[in-house]
């Protein structure tokens, strides 16, 4: 968060999509319904990974900030290493 290779919140997570700054979506599972569809869909458009994690509080405590239902990671490497470990815990 603090190098700058994160947004968090469904507004600035939105804008990294659309702005194709995104390289990850990570998005709680007790998010709402709608919010995991309109992420769903933008990744899909966008063609970005998304991998649903954790709860709201869970994540926002990764963070240090309140809870927050989407994550959008910027950075490559980062996203790489995320996808990974990922991939190790399914």
């Amino acid at each position: 968060m603090k190098a700058g290779r994160l947004s968090s919140g469904e507004v600035a997570c939105e804008g990294a999509v659309k702005g194709k700054k995104a390289k990850l979506i990570i998005i709680a599972t007790d998010a709402s319904e709608n919010t995991k569809k309109n992420f769903k869909n933008s990744a899909s458009f966008y063609n970005i990974d998304l991998i649903e994690y954790g709860n709201k509080q869970e994540l926002g405590f990764a963070l240090g900030k309140d809870q927050r239902s989407v994550i959008a990671i910027l950075d490559d490497g980062f996203a790489s290493r995320l996808k990974e470990l990922a991939l190790l815990t399914d």
